[in-house]
């Protein structure tokens, strides 16, 4: 059995619905990836692929069992260059994180997390 991918609106990709893991927000990763060549180049290189062929790859959410988030696990340069570009859906795969465990699911993602 497959892992099970989804689409979502782009705009959940925010500080409230989906957050973006590592960072406490955002503009956070965005002024981090401004910094970093590498990262600006990986975002130019992204920009020109999505903006040609869509996205290609699902970036990964996980959702946290014990407080119930949603977070961006992989997939943060894929994340800003579809906002920028004003993609309306972006696809997913995603995982449950425990407090002892990672698992990726194959059951189909809890969107009542984010209000839907």
């Amino acid at each position: 059995m497959s892992r099970y991918t989804g689409t979502l609106p782009t705009g959940l990709l925010n500080d409230q619905q989906i957050r973006p893991g590592s960072w406490p927000t955002w503009a956070a990763v965005r002024r981090d990836f401004d910094r970093h060549r590498e990262d600006r180049k990986t975002l130019a290189e992204l920009t020109a692929s999505i903006r040609k062929a869509g996205q290609r790859e699902p970036v990964d959410l996980e959702v946290d069992d014990d407080r119930l988030g949603v977070r961006l696990a992989d997939g943060h340069h894929r994340a800003l260059v579809l906002m920028d570009l004003g993609i309306a859906e972006f696809t997913f795969t995603w995982c449950e994180v425990g407090f002892w465990s990672v698992k990726k699911q194959h059951k189909p993602f809890p969107y009542h997390l984010l209000g839907l």
